[in-house]
């Protein structure tokens, strides 16, 4: 993915109260265009795969930009849009940094059957996958639970690094619906290796391997502040010691944010 080369790890550590560590990366992007397409089409295909759009919008009488804004994308105004655009895009990017920096497998079904588009959709926020073993079922296989929050507008940090540990803290306690609900979309389109790739860590007491659990925040980084971050406790998580921490900020998401939305409706 083209836009993964403007994400990089600052080298910045924040130490918490209870000495945890939190690692600091940047979002820093500029108006090119071409990368600007291509993570808009990346991102499209999250809510509406290309080659289904057509069929789709079939029987709307809307273009596929008109099918996209109205049908498929959160609001940009309206309340709640602009927030779930917020989240959506959060959980996006943090998806792609499990995916092309921490080298897992992280299935793209989240948004596919979204019935609300200005609603957060339910279960864990992410999840990633790593099968490391040579023999079937490995003990040494991985599934990473990841919690996103952001904050994208005004000038005073919100905890939300703090509510992404809170709601990791639940995720032991949603991840059987969610992968569920994963295993029943990649049956309804009859991806069965998918399908097998998930069903392998459905019962960790019948075929264990290793969990790794993560809260991410994402500012704007007008909105970030060392001491908030600091102040997040994770010693109530029940899976405190399996639980990493990391900030991602960027100038002016939210317009990123909006433009991205506008391409990918504008160039289906």
């Amino acid at each position: 993915m083209k836009h993964m080369k403007w994400i990089f790890n600052t080298g910045q550590k924040v130490t918490t109260v209870e000495g945890k560590v939190v690692d600091i990366w940047h979002l820093q992007h500029t108006i090119d265009p071409d990368i600007l397409s291509s993570w808009a089409k990346h991102f499209r295909n999250h809510y509406c795969l290309d080659e289904e759009i057509d069929a789709m919008r079939s029987g709307t009488k809307l273009s596929r930009e008109e099918y996209l804004i109205n049908i498929k994308f959160p609001d940009v105004s309206i309340k709640p849009g602009p927030s779930i655009r917020a989240g959506d895009f959060g959980e996006i990017l943090v998806a792609d940094y499990l995916e092309y920096v921490l080298n897992y497998w992280v299935p793209r079904t989240r948004y596919l059957n979204k019935a609300v588009r200005n609603e957060s959709t339910k279960g864990s926020d992410l999840i990633g996958f790593k099968l490391v073993s040579e023999e079937r079922d490995g003990p040494n296989d991985v599934l990473a639970v990841y919690e996103v929050k952001t904050q994208f507008s005004g000038n005073t940090a919100k905890p939300r690094l703090q509510n992404a540990v809170k709601g990791s803290a639940i995720d032991h306690i949603r991840l059987a619906e969610t992968l569920n609900a994963m295993k029943q979309k990649f049956l309804d389109k009859k991806q069965f290796v998918e399908l097998s790739k998930v069903e392998r860590f459905q019962s960790i007491e019948d075929r264990p391997y290793k969990e790794q659990y993560g809260a991410v925040a994402l500012f704007s980084s007008q909105c970030l502040n060392a001491d908030v971050i600091a102040a997040t406790t994770t010693s109530e998580h029940p899976n405190d010691s399996k639980l990493s921490l990391l900030v991602i900020h960027g100038d002016q998401l939210m317009l990123l944010v909006h433009e991205l939305y506008r391409r990918a409706a504008n160039e289906a």
